[in-house]
């Protein structure tokens, strides 16, 4: 269990390089405004010239420790004390095996890999040299969310029974990220479970404690966003396009005049202001019919797990919900029942037939640093405590435990491919 990273922690200037400098490691990497005498980012990777040259002047990296590409940073001698990899999911488990050999500490944003294989080989290469690996579950660092793992363990419910889990991604929110934004084709990058969902999985894993997942199901696939879908006299681009006013994913709608996420995606290579907010919906994918897409991932999905002692848990995710990202959780034990409803956490006792009410502070006021209601803040906080005191215990989302939900979410998939019960740890020949 990772302390609280604010005490007790040394106050040694860690030096970070990031590798790519999109919203992610633009986002980590706010935290040396936040806390300058704590972390210092010394060096960029990114292709992409805005991307690099925005962090760049940001945090006035000099020239020589700015680069187009991780290879060429990673052929470096080692030059900080921890890397940030924050490139697409497809392209993690290269330069996280490349700079953990280096002897870099690493922050690794979700999902490890996209294959099983890759996410091990990650693990084995952090392992193998002893550097620390921190994934970027970041939902583990929300003080609401960390509070039910702490009552779990208190025995607030008693022995835990079962774990129901939703999650609501948002109705605009899937539009613009799984149809026609990056994680909308399994090729390009990685089904929807592994994607949006692995957080859940592992939360689920988290609360269940020591108990391995023995036998898991899952169903879902694509529905709506099809062109079987769309509705008669609709165009192909939503500037093109006669009921683009009568459609809930019109892309004006969406962008235009919104600030923050999702906008600050479709202008990648300059300023989102109006001028290029058009353009990009003009003739960039962010304008596309979200009938007239490539996209192949499940927009709901459903996985039931047992572990070990007869522990069950369900987790739902659907895309056509009023609410964004804010999960619900319903936890039933011997003793009592905790509930979660994306804001505060109630428990219900059993004996006394009271409920009591927790409701942790969420510091989400750190400027730039808002991300998942502040809890992006705690999981650098936690990370950087690690790397300046040696100490990988502030760290809550480590290599071996990641790992295993990860490999639950791969088996979780192959039961709905393969429309079977998948016994965790087969062969696959079952």
């Amino acid at each position: 269990m990772g302390q609280n990273s604010s005490q007790g922690s040394k106050m040694t200037l860690v030096s970070v390089i990031v590798v790519g400098a999109g919203c992610r490691g633009d986002g980590y990497s706010n935290f040396a405004f936040i806390h300058p005498d704590r972390m210092k980012v010394v060096g960029v990777a990114d292709p992409r010239k805005f991307a690099r040259t925005k962090l760049q002047e940001k945090h006035i990296i000099i020239k020589e420790n700015v680069f187009e590409d991780w290879e060429s940073m990673a052929e470096r001698e080692k030059f900080a004390d921890a890397v940030f990899i924050c490139t697409p999911d497809r392209l993690h488990k290269d330069p996280a095996v490349a700079f953990a050999k280096k002897g870099y500490h690493i922050l690794l944003e979700k999902p490890m890999a996209t294959t099983a294989e890759d996410c091990t080989a990650i693990v084995e290469a952090c392992t193998q040299k002893g550097v620390m690996l921190s994934v970027g579950h970041v939902l583990r660092y929300d003080p609401t969310i960390h509070k039910i793992k702490e009552l779990i363990d208190e025995g607030a419910i008693g022995d835990v029974i079962h774990i129901q889990h939703f999650e609501p991604v948002g109705f605009y929110h899937f539009a613009h990220s799984y149809v026609r934004g990056n994680w909308r084709n399994e090729a390009e990058s990685s089904f929807s479970l592994l994607a949006k969902s692995c957080h859940d999985i592992d939360l689920i894993q988290h609360w269940a404690g020591a108990r391995r997942c023995v036998k898991v199901s899952s169903f879902g696939s694509v529905s709506h966003f099809k062109k079987a879908d769309k509705p008669t006299g609709a165009g192909d681009r939503c500037f093109d396009c006669a009921i683009e006013p009568q459609c809930p994913y019109s892309a004006p709608e969406i962008y235009i005049g919104r600030i923050g996420f999702p906008v600050s995606a479709i202008c990648p290579d300059s300023f989102p202001d109006i001028e290029a907010m058009t353009e990009a919906l003009k003739t960039g994918p962010y304008g596309r019919c979200v009938y007239e897409c490539d996209n192949d991932v499940c927009t709901n999905q459903v996985v039931n797990m047992e572990f070990e002692g007869g522990v069950t848990a369900a987790f739902s995710m659907v895309a056509f919900t009023e609410k964004l990202c804010q999960r619900q959780t319903t936890i039933y034990g011997s003793k009592g029942e905790l509930s979660y409803d994306g804001k505060g956490v109630r428990v219900f006792d059993f004996l006394t037939q009271r409920s009591t009410e927790y409701n942790p502070q969420n510091d989400g006021s750190h400027s730039g640093m808002n991300g998942h209601g502040g809890a992006d803040y705690h999981l650098m906080d936690a990370f950087i405590s690690a790397v300046a005191n040696n100490d990988p215990s502030f760290i809550r989302s480590g290599p071996e435990e990641t790992l295993h939900s990860h490999l639950l979410v791969f088996e979780a998939e192959r039961s709905r491919v393969e429309s079977r019960v998948v016994y965790c740890g087969d062969d696959g020949r079952k």
